[in-house]
């Protein structure tokens, strides 16, 4: 396949496009920067919230050939204003929604969040694909609108596209709660691959999760889209001492992003 990843030179970014390209699909990077020292694949450097330059982007990829993907791995992964959140998460998805409508391109894999439903109480029990939006913060917020303007686009547009709702993505979990959360840098790749591979999604949500021991999500919907997570954060419980944040952080599912110290403006900087 031919995908284009935008946010490739982030965290998630680097992992996915090298996985990828070993995986033999043919990956185009998109990203603020420029590519990282020894990127072997394309790359175009632009903001994936100016229209205009994702619209010609995608318009060279596929003047004389096809586009199958965009895995959207771009925005800021932290708490900040609303407006800022929105146009991180929301404008940049319209503007690879319209790119890729206007050019016949007909997947979306992005990356959501936990933080979409992070104001859930654990004791609510295991999260389905089912739960209702409960953000966290104005960062789970525009990943609800994202999530909300791409179904419009599927039912409108009929393009599939699969949410991924990412948990705690790091080499190995660092907090208790990471044992519940925690995404390997291997099942991420997995995590991808299934998504862009399963036929037919329409839309389709999924919990960006390994197979963890702990789970606080069901992973029923990613292993009906072909996704079997092979790691456990369970190997590395041993090395995880208790904490002082460990009781608030497993109040909500959200953890420490559904603490007090996230209360802030909507406007404020």
């Amino acid at each position: 396949m031919r995908v284009l990843v935008s946010g490739a030179a982030g965290s998630l970014g680097r992992v996915i496009t090298a996985g990828l390209a070993g995986l033999g699909h043919d990956v185009v990077g998109l990203d603020l920067v420029p590519a990282p020292e020894g990127t072997t694949f394309p790359w175009h450097e632009a903001d994936c919230a100016d229209a205009d330059a994702v619209e010609a982007v995608v318009a060279a990829l596929t003047t004389g050939g096809t586009l199958d993907a965009v895995v959207h791995l771009a925005g800021v992964p932290e708490e900040l204003s609303l407006p800022d959140e929105l146009t991180s998460h929301v404008i940049t998805t319209a503007a690879l929604l319209d790119a890729m409508v206007a050019h016949d391109v007909p997947r979306l894999v992005y990356a959501s969040s936990n933080h979409a439903v992070g104001r859930t109480p654990r004791a609510d029990g295991e999260l389905t694909e089912h739960a209702l939006p409960r953000p966290d913060t104005y960062y789970g917020v525009a990943k609800v609108a994202a999530e909300a303007l791409m179904r419009l686009f599927v039912d409108r547009h009929g393009i599939d596209v699969v949410s991924c709702r990412i948990g705690s993505f790091l080499e190995e979990p660092t907090t208790l709660r990471g044992l519940s959360t925690w995404l390997s840098h291997a099942d991420g790749l997995r995590m991808v691959e299934a998504a862009l591979t399963t036929p037919a999604p329409g839309y389709a949500v999924l919990y960006g999760i390994s197979a963890n021991t702990r789970a606080w999500w069901d992973l029923e919907p990613g292993r009906r889209l072909g996704y079997e997570p092979q790691d456990d954060a369970e190997a590395y419980a041993a090395r995880i001492g208790a904490g002082a944040e460990d009781e608030a952080e497993a109040a909500f599912v959200g953890g420490p992003f559904a603490t007090a110290e996230f209360h802030r403006p909507a406007l404020g900087s």
